[in-house]
C-alpha cells in the first residue's frame, strides 16, 4: 500500500441541481488544473446510507481532485442545501491502468476498527478483481448549507473503489457485491453505503 498523495487527492461528489451554485461549481471545476477527471453519475445509496443522508438527488458531479485544500475551498463556495460528499484519499492500495472506460465508483465503510493487516488483506483480495481500476481508503467530509440530524459514525473507515468496464451499471454493482463477499471471507465486514454509477465524461 502507497502513502503517495495521502491527505491530497480524493473526490468530490457535489449535487448537480439547476441553481447558480450547482453551475457555478460545474464550471469551476472544469477550469480548474487540481481537478484530474469529471463525470455525471447517478447516486443509489444503501438503505444503511439512506439513514444518515435522507437530503439527496440522483444526480451529481463526481471529480476527481488532486489538491484537498482548493477543492474543499471552492465547495464550500457554493455550498447547496443537499450535501456535497468529499471522500479523501488517505491510503492508496493500488491504481492499475485499464482502457476501459470508468463505469461505476463503489463506496462502502469499515464498522469496526480495522488493523494494518486486515488492510492488508483486503488490497490484497480486492487487486485479484480485475475490473476493479483503483482501491483506497479514505475519510468523509460534508459540505451543506444545513446541518445532518444524525452524524455518520464511519465516516473515517471508508474504502472507495473505480471500476472499469463496458459492461452495464447493474453487472458492475453484482460484481462489486461478489467482491465485498470475497471481502467478508476474510473476516472484514465492508458495508455498502452509495454506489455512482457513470453517465457521461465532462472532464
Amino acid at each position: 500500500m502507497s502513502k503517495a498523495g495521502a491527505l491530497e487527492g480524493g473526490y468530490v461528489c457535489a449535487p448537480y441541481l439547476h441553481n447558480g451554485s450547482s453551475s457555478k461549481l460545474r464550471e469551476t471545476l472544469e477550469k480548474s488544473d487540481y481537478i484530474d477527471d469529471m463525470y455525471f453519475v447517478t447516486a443509489t445509496f444503501s438503505e444503511d446510507g439512506s439513514a444518515y443522508f435522507p437530503s439527496r438527488t440522483n444526480t451529481y458531479l463526481l471529480a476527481r481532485f488532486k489538491d484537498q485544500k482548493q477543492t474543499m475551498k471552492e465547495v464550500e463556495r457554493y455550498k447547496q442545501d443537499k450535501p456535497t460528499f468529499v471522500f479523501t484519499r488517505d491510503d492508496e492500495f493500488f491504481e492499475r491502468l485499464s482502457h476501459d472506460k470508468l463505469n461505476l465508483v463503489s463506496v462502502y465503510y469499515l464498522e469496526y476498527g480495522h488493523s494494518n493487516s486486515d488492510l492488508s488483506d483486503l488490497a490484497m483480495t480486492v487487486a485479484k478483481r480485475q475490473r476493479v481500476r483503483r482501491a483506497a481508503a479514505g475519510s468523509l467530509a460534508l459540505s451543506s448549507t444545513e446541518s445532518p440530524k444524525f452524524t455518520f459514525p464511519y465516516g473515517d473507515n471508508l474504502v472507495v473503489l473505480e471500476v472499469s468496464s463496458d459492461n452495464s451499471h447493474q453487472s458492475d454493482n453484482k460484481y462489486c457485491e461478489k467482491t465485498r463477499r470475497e471481502v467478508a471471507r476474510k473476516g472484514i465486514t465492508l458495508t455498502n453505503l452509495l454506489n455512482l454509477s457513470v453517465i457521461e465524461k465532462i472532464k
